[in-house]
């Protein structure tokens, strides 16, 4: 089906460039880190995650693509995307579906509009749930909460122990399949909380993101510099490994 949709692309719109190919959620999820598109196309139903989990985290990002979902859903189901910010194809895309699809981005690529405006993780999961998805329906507060502490202490595996860890230790946190890899000056601990879950907690002068799955602490990075492939690099206080920035991260180190 991959296959089938890049061959229809070809024909719809020639001059696009496909840039990857993803085989499950988590997969699209790192190639969209290291590529930057400026559009993705997304199954609903995925291996690993779905469409719309992988939607949910790309729309919290400060710049995110411009997302069309395929769907094998009928036509009465996808009329909750009718009034979204987001397109959506039907499996098979027919060549005259997706010359409609194919126009409405190029409109608004020229016309820069920002990606998936107004769609936030809690409007995709209600989409999912009117296709028959399950979601969890939270009442709105009727006054904004107040904001959550920030994270302080960690508690992470290192081999057969359980360590106790303080945030101010990190040096950096890096997803590692279904953990997360917690860098520090002794060594390197794992914990279970997803890096979308902890750049939520972390506090964000401290800590920053510089890639899908790499979020630094801002007090150990040395300077940036440009390797032979045109990547920005961030490279540490007293450690030999450089980090890559996405393009999606570049603009928090244009000062330096």
């Amino acid at each position: 089906m991959r296959d089938y949709l890049e061959g229809q692309l070809k024909t719809a719109w020639p001059e696009l460039k496909v840039v990857a190919k993803a085989a499950n959620g988590i997969e699209a999820l790192r190639l969209i880190g290291e590529e930057a598109p400026d559009v993705v196309f997304l199954d609903i139903r995925m291996p690993g995650m779905t469409g719309m989990d992988v939607a949910a985290r790309l729309v919290a990002d400060a710049k995110p693509p411009h997302i069309v979902f395929v769907t094998a859903f009928d036509q009465y189901a996808v009329e909750a995307f009718e009034h979204s910010a987001v397109d959506y194809l039907l499996k098979p895309a027919s060549l005259e579906r997706l010359d409609k699809t194919v126009a409405k981005l190029k409109a608004a690529l020229r016309a820069k509009e920002p990606a998936a405006a107004g769609i936030t993780a809690a409007t995709l999961h209600a989409l999912l749930a009117q296709l028959g998805g399950a979601a969890q329906a939270v009442a709105a507060p009727a006054t904004a909460p107040a904001p959550a502490p920030t994270l302080q202490w960690i508690r992470a595996s290192q081999g057969d122990q359980t360590r106790l860890i303080s945030v101010d230790e990190v040096i950096y946190f890096q997803s590692n399949d279904k953990y997360t890899s917690v860098f520090l000056a002794d060594g390197e601990s794992l914990i279970r909380t997803p890096i979308s879950k902890l750049r939520e907690q972390l506090d964000e002068q401290k800590f920053w993101q510089i890639h899908r799955s790499v979020i630094v602490a801002a007090h150990h990075v040395a300077g940036t510099r440009q390797d032979f492939r045109g990547r920005l690099m961030v490279q540490l206080k007293g450690r030999e490994e450089q980090l890559v920035v996405s393009r999606n991260y570049v603009d928090l180190f244009r000062q330096m």
